[in-house]
């Protein structure tokens, strides 16, 4: 099954974890699953539009995704990270 690499500013919702192995055939259905099991933290990553929020990068197995790549198709081995971006001056 897919793993989901959560950056160390979105582990609030995970409750700590690092890692959730989810079922899911698009990096949405992931997310989606990651959600399911930690209610919030797919806000934290998609919008209200379904589009990867601005200060969240996905990759899959080490490619990045568009912004508007949710439906990337992934396979059981692959592996999603997230990088939560920083702003403020």
């Amino acid at each position: 099954m897919p793993e989901v690499h959560i950056p160390p500013r979105y582990r609030g919702p995970t409750n700590g974890e690092r890692l959730v192995v989810v079922a899911g055939d698009t990096v949405r259905e992931c997310i989606d699953a990651v959600d399911a099991q930690y209610p919030g933290f797919g806000e934290l990553v998609f919008d209200a539009e379904g589009k990867i929020r601005l200060f969240a990068t996905l990759f899959v197995n080490g490619d990045e995704l568009d912004r508007d790549a949710g439906d990337t198709r992934v396979a059981g081995n692959d592996r999603i990270e997230i990088l939560a971006a920083v702003a403020g001056g």
